[in-house]
Parts: C-alpha cells; sequence; structure tokens
C-alpha cells in the first residue's frame, strides 16, 4: 500500500502546482501566456489522471486522461489558428 500512498502524495503535488499555473492565467500579460498555462492545466490534469489511475488500479480513468489531452491539442491548435489571423488556403488541385 506504500506504493498507492506515494502516487497520491505525487498527484497532490503535481495538483497543486497546476493551481498555480491559474494565477498565470488570470494574471498573464499576454495571450500566449495564457494558453500555455492552459497547456499546463492539460497536461497536469492528465499527469494526476495517470496517477490516479495507477494507485486506484482503475483503467477507465486513463480513457479519460486521453481524451482531456485531445481537447488540449485541438484548444491550442484553434488558438494558433486563430492567433495567425490567416484562413489557410484550400489545396489546389492539379490540373485546374
Amino acid at each position: 500500500m506504500e506504493m498507492a500512498s506515494f502516487l497520491f502524495g505525487v498527484a497532490t503535488f503535481v495538483l497543486i502546482m497546476v493551481a498555480l499555473g491559474l494565477v498565470r492565467i488570470l494574471r498573464g500579460p499576454d495571450d500566449v501566456d495564457r494558453i500555455l498555462s492552459m497547456q499546463l492545466l492539460g497536461t497536469g490534469g492528465v499527469a494526476v489522471l495517470v496517477l490516479l489511475a495507477v494507485a486506484t488500479k482503475t483503467s477507465p480513468i486513463l480513457d479519460v486522461a486521453l481524451m482531456l489531452e485531445l481537447l488540449a491539442v485541438f484548444v491550442s491548435v484553434g488558438f494558433l489558428r486563430d492567433a495567425s489571423g490567416s484562413e489557410p488556403e484550400p489545396p489546389s488541385v492539379a490540373g485546374h
């Protein structure tokens, strides 16, 4: 049972570090700082969920962690598209 309590302790530490990242979201001087902090929240959330899944031997939590990471990636891509201010050009068809 020592390993489970160690993993819970590590998950608590990661959660505290992620909570400190919330300060950057609220006070971030720039939108880039805010999006990087959101990435920290996503990655930290995944880390906490994985640690909890291993500690409790509950595999469905891993599925939730993977979905959270996918959503974080889509948010980043959407932000970068919006920040660039340009729409991607559609691919051209050869011969037309």
